[in-house]
């Protein structure tokens, strides 16, 4: 992709715009300090642990047990403090490498509004609070998030700067989420969904990837020294084989897993899938989105409409099938 071409995706930054024009350091009133200590917790990433509820809705079709929905709301809430532990720890340690970028040198630890020691302390806290109460909702449960914080602090120190492996890192957190959904409320989800949730997540993190070359343009490698061993062509076409290969395996568990020949109308969910790739495909190459995930589903109406459907279908028709309908 030329220069010119990345300088009309929106939001692309042009070469050495951000080598000269740090920040501001803001005066750090204790307002602003707790709004950019809530801001660096990134509450709107939360809903990426979504993912939890996976076990619940696959599952509804033999279990009736109030208190799996309450048992998997506590680990949605305590997964979703500690990944806030990390983004804290990763925001210090990125901090002046964050002031060279047009987005992220507005984080609060980027440009000042936050010390660095208040965050730190207050990670702890979350890390070591979120922990305790994972092993004592559940020991499964606890001992999957406790993996999942070594390898989202493995990211966040050394694997992200690893080319491939930062990408695989990334996937690799979201199928931990699906686990220890299931973990959560002692059932067991069939491996295709998670199959399937290691291709999505991985399409998600090419996109994240594609997002920041195309937005740093020739400082790409100054603010990451792993984006220089990516290019445009290269992730479009890892992101066309993540995005056949997502397609294919749904299908497949929609038809042929387990879950899906004990619930014919599971393939009625196919659309939705379909439908929800390609408008983030469409966000991403046309829209310049792709960064964040979790903010481009919010922003977007038609794709989070398009989820709720996929969820409401999905719950339904397992709620069908305990009825004897399906």
């Amino acid at each position: 992709m030329s220069q010119d071409l990345i300088s009309r995706v929106p939001g692309a930054a042009r070469p050495g715009q951000w080598k000269s024009n740090p920040p501001a350091l803001e005066v750090r009133q204790p307002g602003v300090v707790l709004r950019g200590l809530w801001r660096s917790m990134r509450p709107k990433q939360w809903i990426k642990n979504g993912f939890l509820f996976a076990g619940l809705i696959f599952t509804l079709d033999h279990r009736h047990r109030p208190q799996d929905l309450l048992l998997t709301l506590a680990g949605f809430v305590l997964f979703s403090l500690l990944s806030s532990s990390v983004y804290l720890l990763n925001d210090i340690a990125d901090r002046e490498q964050d002031r060279l970028h047009p987005k992220k040198r507005h984080r609060p630890i980027a440009a000042g509004q936050v010390p660095p020691m208040l965050a730190i302390g207050w990670a702890g806290v979350l890390s070591v609070g979120s922990l305790v109460g994972s092993l004592a909702l559940n020991r499964g449960f606890g001992l999957v998030a406790c993996l999942y914080f070594l390898i989202t602090l493995a990211y966040s120190f050394r694997l992200k700067h690893v080319v491939i492996v930062d990408v695989l890192t990334l996937a690799s957190g979201f199928v931990l989420l699906a686990v220890a959904g299931a973990l959560v409320i002692s059932v067991r989800i069939s491996p295709w969904l998670l199959v399937c949730t290691t291709l999505f997540a991985l399409f998600l993190g090419l996109a994240k990837r594609r997002h920041e070359l195309v937005l740093l343009a020739g400082d790409a490698g100054r603010h990451r020294k792993i984006l220089d061993e990516y290019s445009i062509s290269m992730l479009d076409q890892m992101i066309t084989i993540a995005t056949s290969s997502t397609l294919m395996a749904y299908c497949l568990y929609a038809f042929s897993s387990t879950t899906g020949m004990g619930h014919r109308w599971l393939m009625l969910t196919i659309p939705f899938v379909i439908y929800g790739i390609f408008r983030y495909l469409y966000i991403v190459l046309r829209k310049g989105g792709g960064g964040s995930p979790a903010t481009d589903l919010l922003e977007d109406a038609p794709l989070l409409v398009n989820l709720a459907l996929w969820v409401v279908t999905s719950m339904a028709i397992m709620v069908a099938s305990s009825q004897g309908w399906g």
